[in-house]
């Protein structure tokens, strides 16, 4: 597969699987902006998804339907949903011999559908929920019909690392702000209805009420979130999908390069799976999670470097 195309597969993965973030983590915080008894600080999730300067992030931080329309449709916003589905768009129209017909279908009604001017009027005046359950369905649907049409080979597995590692990166992410926002106020960690949302932010909640029985618990969070193997969304869960579909390109013709990589993800893999709660808070979360995505980012520049050729 020519390096040019193995490149716009893993980004259009990656740029889908951003949305999906995205979207799932508005979603949950506009609901718990309408059931805040306080005022409502959406920092955390601009932090997350965007470089705004803290004092552009002060002057809308407390205005829910501003966030929104900045998140979904700020020009000046990288990480807009509009924007990065663009780019996902792009790169799909490069590479769509390489794709079943109903997948660039079905991103085509994606991009036209973030393009309507009628979700703006929505955002603005409307319930913004209804909009981005819309769109949420829309990311399950392309998600649904590239697990039943894609070819099992090169390309799917570009998509596959490229997806897992945009997870598992949001999934740390998230951890490390939410958790280091809660320093100042540590009554949050303790707060029922702080760590239900952010359960619910990143599809956790149903599989913790199951897991867990004693109630809403940081530490148990934190497990759940970075070291369940059973979990879609965790930090271990997707690192081992990286290594899975990774193993799957190993060619006799590029050897050398396979090895240094496979190298950087096994060691992610075992840092993470010999892990435990304790090591970890020994350690200090910021700065476990801050060395995940230091593992994370190097993958990423080594399949630019190895397998894009510097794309």
């Amino acid at each position: 597969m020519l390096s040019r195309v193995a490149s716009n597969l893993y980004w259009l993965s990656r740029y889908i699987e951003r949305s999906d973030g995205i979207l799932r983590m508005l979603k949950i915080n506009y609901a718990s902006s309408q059931d805040a008894l306080q005022e409502f600080s959406w920092a955390p999730v601009i932090k997350i998804y965007s470089r705004l300067e803290e004092s552009k992030i002060r002057e809308i931080e407390f205005n829910s339907r501003k966030v929104l329309l900045y998140m979904f449709s700020g020009s000046d916003n990288l990480n807009s949903i509009v924007n990065i589905i663009t780019l996902a768009r792009e790169n799909a129209r490069s590479v769509q011999d390489h794709i079943p017909k109903d997948l660039w279908q079905c991103l085509n009604e994606y991009y036209h559908l973030v393009k309507d001017k009628r979700l703006i009027q929505l955002l603005q005046k409307d319930d913004p929920t209804s909009v981005l359950d819309e769109l949420i369905k829309q990311v399950m649907l392309y998600y649904g019909i590239s697990e039943v049409t894609m070819e099992r080979g090169e390309g799917r597995s570009f998509m596959n690392i490229g997806k897992y590692l945009e997870r598992s990166i949001q999934s740390a992410d998230i951890l490390d702000i939410k958790f280091s926002t809660s320093g100042d106020d540590p009554d949050l960690l303790t707060s029922a209805s702080y760590l239900k949302y952010l359960l619910l932010s990143i599809g956790a909640y149903d599989l913790y009420l199951k897991t867990y029985r004693q109630g809403f618990d940081a530490e148990n969070i934190l497990e759940l979130v970075i070291l369940n193997n059973d979990f879609p969304r965790s930090v271990l869960y997707s690192v081992n999908n990286i290594n899975r579909y990774f193993e799957r390109l190993k060619t006799n013709k590029d050897i050398i390069e396979f090895k240094e990589l496979s190298f950087q993800i096994g060691r992610l893999t075992s840092m993470i799976r010999y892990s435990t709660i304790g090591s970890i808070e020994q350690q200090g979360l910021h700065i476990y999670l801050g060395l995940i995505k230091k593992e994370l980012y190097s993958i990423g520049n080594s399949l630019n470097v190895h397998y894009f050729a510097n794309s």
